[in-house]
């Protein structure tokens, strides 16, 4: 099947409810039935950050297969990376039915899955089965929502999946567990990543997902809070819980995290402010409301080496996997840069103004 078939059975998948689609959609790229890209990366799209090479920036960000069944599927689709999870210590079924919403005529999505998983011996199962990659995975780690012990479950996540994944990203952001975005708070993270430094002091890079609507003085915290901890990187954004004027779905008033298109302007101003205030001492990935090209290259420019899609992805299907990655090279050229890494951190003083 090729991503452009592949992305007509997402969009007629659009017709389900979207947790029923979703699954279909993950069982397809386990059995490999979702395409490939079988184009090559223009070698200017080639990304070395965190001690790995990505044959291109594009990456899938967590929470579209929370329990690594269909890595080596996705892969195959032509992102340069991607990333698993949140997986948490024992299974979760999550929050009651319906937690997720299209809100089609805004291009977003509103969930409160609330770290829905198999948990971490499925997860560990599926990585160790996955066929031989030739791009970085990451794996994104959480805490069960009954958790009595958030420091230590978290070191123990890290230590487990270390020894499979290429990075490590610690989820302290979601929206969707009582009390979790109340982790980024200074002290409270410092303990988290100490924990980490005691329980898997031999690791790959480990990062941690931020929300989006951080105050500056939060965010300054976080980012010193970071750097002392030992950790490699950022990712931002998660979803947010603001409700933007302009949505126009009726569902727009429904609980959880937003992301997709109203998401994009908030989360790229954010990743600048934490670009101007890591000075380069934190790789970042940029993510939130990226559909095209011209959008992957802003997440650049704002201090991104690497950027992530979901929402997008979920509505575009795997052919727009290659069609960013084109745009993406296209728009490069037309600003003047030679590489993709040429362009990382460019115009961030602008864009931390731009919300």
């Amino acid at each position: 099947m090729t991503p452009r078939i592949a992305s007509t059975v997402a969009r007629r998948l659009g017709d389900l409810d979207p947790e029923t689609a979703h699954a279909l959609a993950l069982r397809a790229l386990r059995l490999g039935l979702a395409g490939r890209d079988r184009g090559r990366d223009d070698p200017a799209l080639a990304v070395e950050t965190l001690g790995l090479r990505f044959p291109n920036p594009i990456g899938l960000a967590a929470g579209f297969d929370k329990n690594a069944a269909a890595v080596s599927g996705l892969m195959a689709l032509g992102f340069g990376y991607v990333e698993a999870g949140t997986v948490t210590p024992r299974p979760q079924p999550g929050n009651p039915r319906p937690r997720l919403f299209r809100l089609a005529g805004d291009a977003a999505v509103i969930n409160r899955l609330g770290f829905n998983n198999a948990g971490l011996g499925v997860f560990l199962r599926n990585l160790r089965r996955a066929r031989r990659r030739d791009r970085p995975l990451g794996a994104n780690v959480g805490i069960n929502k009954d958790s009595t012990d958030i420091a230590g479950d978290y070191a123990r996540m890290v230590a487990a999946v270390a020894p499979h994944a290429d990075y490590v990203t610690i989820n302290v952001s979601s929206p969707n567990t009582p009390g979790l975005r109340d982790l980024q708070a200074g002290d409270r993270l410092a303990a988290i990543l100490a924990a980490i430094a005691d329980a898997a002091p031999q690791r790959p890079p480990l990062l941690v997902k931020l929300a989006p609507d951080l105050p500056d003085a939060a965010l300054r915290d976080i980012v010193e809070t970071c750097i002392a901890g030992g950790v490699q990187g950022l990712i931002v954004s998660n979803t947010t819980i603001a409700r933007p004027a302009a949505l126009r779905s009726p569902l727009a008033r429904e609980q959880g995290g937003l992301s997709g298109a109203p998401l994009f302007a908030l989360a790229t101003a954010m990743l600048a402010r934490a670009a101007l205030l890591a000075e380069g001492r934190l790789v970042l990935i940029g993510v939130g409301g990226i559909a095209t090209g011209v959008q992957a290259l802003r997440k650049l420019q704002a201090g991104a080496s690497l950027v992530q899609l979901y929402t997008g992805f979920a509505y575009g299907g795997p052919a727009l996997i290659p069609r960013i990655k084109h745009e993406l090279l296209a728009a490069l050229r037309a600003e003047g840069y030679a590489r993709a890494a040429d362009a990382v951190g460019t115009d961030r003083e602008r864009l931390a103004g731009a919300v």
